[in-house]
């Protein structure tokens, strides 16, 4: 079965469960509401080779859920994710198996694609709401890759809860993929892990690393020839490629400092591989100059892709592009403080020009805050580029809602505590060419008039939001 074909066949029987028509529920692989290229890379991989295979005593579909809210599949979904569109095309159809399931980089060719292929959380909530008459409430069971607690969890039911925008459905966490810190939400001791995958390693580079190595330690990708399912070496080479594509932009094609480990490195070698056999032929013999893959090339042009998609969103949307949040109960007075963790790939005075100024980007950012569905009380902005003399270079700029109280202490709190960070005062290292004075920027992104916050560059590049962000949390819930 080609990707594409699998991506069909699970959309369809996600439709069919919605409609009534499947006995049980199928299971829902749901990556985090960042969804980045690893969460959705990672949904669709073990979607793929997991589907009517797991559970081993009664097969059930498996359905890669786009943790997306507000962005139905089609061409809004090619907009805001197209270095995922580029990975797609690049593993189906360059070249395709089928002329049928050839498409193009485009709007118009791919969007109509994504439509056909793809379920997102806001394509879910669309088919609930044209069911007014449904009375049941919706339970499925989820499998959780790339993070491992959904927002809302269920009092006294654990590995229960919902995610934003689909609050109607109780998801039932089966299983979890994970390189996050523990949230200890998944309940490990209750999972049947002879049919179910829970591992939550903290760690690895990339997520999708973990998929390769949990799915070839259960058998299900048979690496060097078709399996018994009648899977064709080159249709698993599809999904070696697509699986690839976070592996080398979570790591930087394996020269990420701080962020490279093992399963990454054996994962790219064994991927890489599978490309090399299916350009030979299969198994052994073949033309060894068709097994030449350029993975330089495949990588550079999906990072082009990342790079260049911002230039097509608006400031508030590249705020929401990678996004994540999480609420943390202070330790005496039990107070729930909101916190929002914004990543970019370009640098602040970038995001400041298409703002239009550093007072309008500020008011972007605490408007943001203010939106229904975030009422945030510290938003965190990380960027993380090339500086203009070739180094990786990290940014951070925390804005609270307030200018005192419990955000505030607490992100006071991080910062005497954070010293790994290497935090100080911020000056432009971007090399951008923008017309912009770092005095400017300095005074209105540094203050308390209207909400407190705080500016700096960050000299340990290497911590990540996976790494800042629970610290931030910790220091929060220790108030």
């Amino acid at each position: 079965m080609t990707l594409l074909q699998f991506l069909r066949h699970a959309r369809q029987a996600h439709l069919q469960f919605l409609a009534g028509a499947l006995s049980e529920s199928p299971i829902y692989v749901l990556g985090n509401p960042s969804a980045d290229l690893d969460s959705i890379i990672s949904a669709i991989v073990y979607s793929y080779c997991a589907h009517n295979r797991l559970p081993s005593a009664s097969p059930r579909p498996h359905i890669p859920l786009l943790n997306l809210a507000q962005v139905p599949s089609g061409p809004e979904l090619y907009r805001l994710r197209p270095e995922f569109v580029t990975a797609l095309w690049l593993s189906t159809s360059c070249p395709s198996l089928s002329s049928k399931e050839s498409f193009e980089n485009s709007s118009e060719s791919a969007g109509k694609l994504l439509s056909e292929h793809l379920v997102t959380v806001a394509d879910f909530a669309q088919v609930l709401r044209e069911q007014p008459d449904r009375k049941t409430p919706l339970l499925a069971d989820a499998v959780l890759v790339d993070w491992n607690a959904v927002p809302e969890q269920a009092q006294g039911k654990p590995g229960y809860g919902s995610v934003g925008g689909l609050e109607e459905v109780t998801f039932r966490t089966v299983g979890c993929i994970d390189h996050h810190v523990d949230e200890h939400f998944v309940p490990s001791a209750e999972i049947d892990q002879t049919e179910y995958p829970c591992v939550i390693q903290s760690g690895p580079g990339s997520c999708s690393s973990l998929i390769t190595s949990e799915v070839r330690n259960r058998g299900l990708w048979s690496g060097s020839r078709g399996d018994q399912d009648g899977v064709s070496v080159a249709e698993w080479a599809q999904i070696a490629k697509l699986t690839l594509a976070p592996i080398l932009i979570d790591t930087s094609n394996l020269t990420a400092e701080g962020k490279v480990q093992d399963v990454d490195v054996q994962s790219v070698d064994f991927l890489r591989d599978m490309v090399s056999r299916s350009r030979m032929g299969g198994e052994g013999g073949g033309d060894r100059t068709r097994a030449e893959w350029d993975l330089v090339s495949f990588y550079e042009q999906i990072q082009k892709a990342k790079q260049e998609s911002l230039n097509l969103l608006t400031p508030a949307e590249i705020l929401d592009r990678d996004y994540k949040e999480w609420s943390e109960t202070t330790q005496c007075s039990k107070t729930t403080v909101k916190l929002g963790f914004c990543s970019s790939v370009k640098p602040l005075r970038w995001i400041i020009q298409k703002a239009g100024g550093a007072q309008q980007f500020l008011d972007v950012v605490r408007q943001f805050a203010q939106l229904d569905d975030k009422e945030l009380d510290l938003v965190v902005v990380m960027t993380s580029f090339t500086s203009s003399k070739g180094e990786h270079t990290r940014e951070l700029l925390m804005s609270a809602s307030q200018e005192k109280g419990l955000s505030v202490d607490g992100a006071k709190k991080f910062v005497e505590e954070s010293t790994s960070l290497g935090l100080v005062d911020w000056t432009s290292l971007d090399g951008e060419a923008v017309d912009l004075a770092d005095d400017e920027i300095r005074e209105v992104l540094n203050g308390t008039s209207n909400g407190w916050r705080q500016l700096w560059l960050q000299t340990n590049a290497t911590a990540s939001r996976k790494q800042v962000a629970p610290m931030l949390r910790e220091a929060v819930a220790r108030l």
